[in-house]
């Protein structure tokens, strides 16, 4: 097979050098990604089988689809060098503030909120959003992980202020207030990890008791100037679950008798009748409830499994912080972590009437191109970051 000793050497090198380079790679966080992966696309193929609908029955093609994007976009990502994102951080945050004054402007309005971009040529539609999550994490990381940057001076809090509250605004105006509140634990707990001195902490949690405080007087006096009228009743029906029962809190109530009616075991998959019957509607059910659907086909068991599956990823990103060569991976790694914990406890909490319902999906579950774009490319990142981590 080999003509001599040098290409005996040869052939040996590139294979080390090959399963060496392989190695490298978080190998805990990919078998993770990859059983929610599937987990997603089986139940949105089961819910597009009880729907029945032509339409329906492609849903989990085109998530397949999405994966298959996304997976070229995370290859990209892990096999190149994080750090090259520092100095371009500022670019992809403006550009992202861009695309973000474009949907307001051209976006195409579905129930009244003017939140995606459709691309006719490709026939897709994009939600500017999630990738505004990505921006806003890389500038923060940037900014906090420079020699100059003191986050216990307030002109440099301010900074970071400003670089949330620009895309918090842009995408409460679309509204989209559920991906707009994302962008606050994730500012709070960069901040936090950068160092933040105790009596600034003290300070927040006075804002957080004062915000508390004039919660309560707006629940006592109705009294709601910066929320839309279907925001405030999103609130006041999770406050009181039988307000409206048969309208704004419909779904979340039939999504709890999903959840209840799931037992240990589960009907089986296909088998649920809350979506079957159309009780948990049907527009809904594999995005942005899915988990109410894969509780009642899966039951108890399924929803620990699920839930462990999340917690080994979120366990894999966090471990990615730790071993991190530089302070800027590591930021990079906290924020995407709290990205994916706040969408999971949101989502999951939506189901269960625990959290109001804001449509956020839940990860690499819930059927939706942006948001699977956005989190292949945030794992790609992280493996970059694993990859390239100290010894």
């Amino acid at each position: 097979m080999f003509k001599n000793r040098e290409q005996i050497d040869d052939s040996v090198f590139s294979f080390g050098f090959i399963t060496g380079y392989l190695k490298k790679y978080d190998y805990v966080q990919i078998v993770a990604a990859t059983m929610l992966l599937a987990l997603g696309v089986m139940f949105i193929y089961s819910t597009g089988n009880q729907v029945g609908s032509k339409l329906a029955l492609t849903f989990w093609v085109k998530q397949l689809q999405w994966i298959c994007c996304g997976l070229g976009v995370w290859a990209i990502m892990a096999a190149g060098d994080y750090r090259q994102f520092k100095p371009v951080s500022i670019i992809i945050y403006l550009f992202c503030l861009a695309l973000l004054v474009i949907v307001l402007l051209y976006g195409t309005k579905i129930y009244g909120a003017r939140r995606w971009l459709f691309i006719s040529e490709l026939n897709i539609r994009l939600q500017p959003s999630e990738f505004s999550k990505l921006g806003v994490i890389l500038l923060l990381s940037a900014l906090f992980s420079s020699r100059t940057f003191n986050v216990n001076k307030f002109k440099y809090l301010v900074s970071a202020g400003v670089i949330v509250g620009v895309p918090f605004l842009l995408i409460a105006k679309e509204p989209d207030l559920g991906s707009a509140l994302v962008l606050l634990p994730l500012s709070v707990i960069m901040i936090f990890a950068a160092g933040l001195h105790w009596k600034y902490i003290l300070i927040s949690l006075i804002l957080i008791c004062s915000l508390a405080t004039g919660e309560i007087i707006n629940e006592t006096t109705q009294f709601y100037p910066l929320l839309k009228e279907y925001q405030k009743e999103r609130i006041l029906t999770f406050l009181d679950p039988e307000r409206d029962i048969t309208y704004r809190g419909y779904n979340q109530f039939q999504a709890k008798l999903a959840v209840g009616s799931g037992g240990m075991t589960g009907k089986g998959i296909g088998q649920g009748t809350q979506n079957t019957l159309g009780f948990l509607p049907q527009s809904v059910s594999n995005n942005d409830f899915i988990f109410s659907v894969i509780a009642e086909e899966t039951g108890f068991v399924g929803c620990v499994a699920l839930i462990l599956a999340y917690i080994v990823l979120l366990y894999s990103m966090l471990r990615t912080a730790f071993v991190a060569s530089d302070t800027f991976g590591r930021y990079i790694a906290i924020g995407i972590a709290t990205v994916f914990f706040t969408h999971c406890f949101i989502n999951i909490g939506m189901s269960i009437g625990a959290t109001p319902v804001t449509g956020l999906p839940l990860p690499f579950v819930s059927y939706g191109g942006s948001f699977i774009l956005f989190a292949m490319c945030s794992l790609g990142i992280l493996q970059s970051i694993y990859r390239l981590r100290k010894d």
